[in-house]
């Protein structure tokens, strides 16, 4: 990859930065993740493999083996396990089915580390939860950091994801729900948060040095006000031809996406959900381009600079697909190596209002397009517009 030109860095944090604290107040969470709890166990005589019925407070780590069913269980309407600063580790020999905290019923666990097991926080295959909060939890080094095995709501807070095989997940053909993302870091994980009929939204988070930010395979997944980089890949969205999954919507809002080695894997290299958004996001120098084949597009406001391609848009792959459509508005497209807007024929979206400049290919390409009119292009190397009418300035 390129080296990093640290004023289109800078320029997009201090954008991202300068507008995230009016997002994230409009997302707030209320404080009730902190509030006092009345611990009727104050966790002193707590042993792994225990179930807890009623709010504990745990006052010591735990060293349990991964032989055991699970490291402990809470079964209680309502109940809080609030780990006091402590650490629940797996001990022995690795073990994909061994499990840390399992949420059979319970509305919050907080405050603490679960290391080292086959699933770090997961449901049971018979819970039901409208809504389960995970608060102030470090969750390290699991086979998968949280994990839902029946049907939950999680609401995630000012959590730590790091060095697990998949951060978020789920039961394969066997739940559904969401996982609501607030305040939180995912760093050094194989794939932090796959999507299978699941619909995940990460406001104001961090995701660097993973091996894949996102699998959206079934499910609906967005990013607000978060920050993308230096993953080896964005994500994969597949297309499961007639299969029942499909990635519903990909939706990126005022995010910074930056210095990743690549948007998808090399041999998933382009996106297929059903519709595209991408609104008011920076997208800077990242080792390949944005190649997208949708149903739809919503691309508005953003700006693409200095990467090793900008734009591709292309119909999805399927029988009788229908040409791509929708707006893509309002965009820069800046000192990209080769073009920085393609539009793949026959797709048919209306590009207005766009701008693009420098770029070693074309600027704008886009031969079956509607021209919504207002673009600009100038200093392209392989020229300026083709398919709609761009002035110079």
């Amino acid at each position: 990859m390129k080296q990093t030109r640290g004023f289109a860095v800078a320029v997009a944090v201090t954008t991202i930065l300068t507008v995230a604290p009016d997002v994230q107040a409009r997302g707030t969470i209320p404080s009730e993740a902190d509030a006092e709890v009345t611990f009727t166990n104050t966790g002193h005589g707590v042993r792994c493999g225990d179930t807890l019925t009623t709010n504990t407070l745990l006052s010591h780590d735990l060293n349990c083996p991964s032989s055991a069913p699970f490291a402990l269980q809470i079964d209680g309407d309502g109940i809080v396990l609030d780990l006091g600063g402590h650490a629940i580790r797996r001990t022995g020999p690795a073990n994909n089915d061994s499990q840390g905290i399992v949420i059979a019923r319970g509305r919050m666990v907080r405050n603490g580390t679960v290391q080292g097991f086959g699933r770090g926080v997961t449901t049971t295959d018979s819970a039901n939860l409208p809504s389960v909060r995970l608060h102030k939890l470090a969750l390290l080094d699991n086979t998968a950091g949280v994990h839902n095995n029946n049907y939950a709501n999680f609401l995630i807070t000012d959590c730590r994801l790091s060095g697990n095989n998949i951060g978020l997940s789920s039961e394969f053909d066997a739940s559904n729900g969401s996982f609501d993302v607030r305040s939180s870091v995912f760093t050094h994980n194989g794939i932090a948060m796959f999507a299978d009929f699941h619909d995940i939204d990460a406001l104001d988070s961090t995701f660097t040095s993973n091996g894949r930010v996102f699998y959206c395979w079934q499910g609906v997944m967005r990013f607000r006000s978060s920050t993308i980089a230096w993953n080896d890949a964005v994500g994969t969205i597949p297309n499961d031809g007639d299969g029942p999954r499909f990635c519903s919507e990909m939706r990126f809002e005022n995010t910074l996406i930056a210095n990743n080695a690549a948007f998808a894997q090399a041999t998933l290299p382009v996106w297929q959900p059903f519709k595209l958004s991408m609104i008011d996001s920076l997208v800077v120098h990242n080792g390949t381009g944005l190649q997208a084949s949708t149903l739809s597009v919503y691309i508005d406001g953003n700006t693409f600079h200095d990467n090793a391609s900008g734009l591709t848009l292309s119909d999805r792959e399927g029988a009788e697909p229908p040409p791509l459509t929708g707006i893509v508005r309002g965009n820069q497209f800046l000192a990209n190596d080769g073009d920085g807007l393609r539009v793949q024929p026959p797709s048919t979206p209306s590009v207005i209002n766009n701008l693009a400049l420098n770029n070693t290919g074309f600027g704008i390409y886009a031969p079956t397009a509607y021209d919504g009119g207002g673009n600009v292009a100038r200093n392209n190397t392989a020229g300026n517009c083709v398919g709609i009418v761009c002035a110079t300035y």
